[in-house]
This record gives C-alpha cells, sequence and structure tokens, in this order.
C-alpha cells in the first residue's frame, strides 16, 4: 500500500489541522530489567533445554503495520496502527 509521506490532520495540541509528516514505528531498546525479561533469564540459567518450544510454523504471514504521525508545528505524535499488510510504501 503507497502512503503519502505528509498528511492533513487533527492535532489535539494545536487544536486545529495541520501537515503531519508520517514515518513508520520501530520499537525501541528492550529492557533489561523488566520483570518478564528477568524470569525469562532466569528460566535460561542453568543446565536444561530452551524454556518455552520453539514455533514450528507461522499463522500469520504478515505483519501488522504501524505509522507514527508527527506534527509538524508543535511536534505531537499520534500512532496509528493500519493492520495486516505484506507491504508499506511511504510516498
Amino acid at each position: 500500500m503507497k502512503f503519502p509521506k505528509s498528511v492533513n490532520m487533527y492535532c489535539p495540541r494545536c487544536n486545529t489541522y495541520t501537515q503531519h509528516s508520517v514515518s513508520n514505528y520501530h520499537g525501541g531498546q528492550r529492557r533489561s530489567l523488566a520483570e518478564g525479561q528477568r524470569r525469562y533469564e532466569r528460566k535460561l540459567k542453568g543446565y536444561g533445554s530452551t524454556p518455552k518450544p520453539k514455533q514450528k510454523r507461522f499463522a500469520k504471514v504478515n505483519k501488522k503495520v504501524t505509522l507514527v504521525f508527527t506534527c509538524t508545528k508543535c511536534g505531537y505524535k499520534i500512532v496509528k496502527s493500519l493492520g495486516r499488510m505484506k507491504k508499506v510504501e511511504l510516498v
């Protein structure tokens, strides 16, 4: 799906319709001190195999696409999920 690099949409901080630049969402670095990560590392410790079974085949073919809309005036960011699709191209 082709998506424009800038769109005109409502900004709640400016309280008007402004130009927003569009970019792909990229997740940040995982926190090593998060409770789930510590629990997982505790399971990996010592002898034995992996704590969770390896996935043989994937049920889903496509990833969900998430876009970040950034207001050009104030810098307010809006994150929206577009659902599953094979490819997103910012034109």
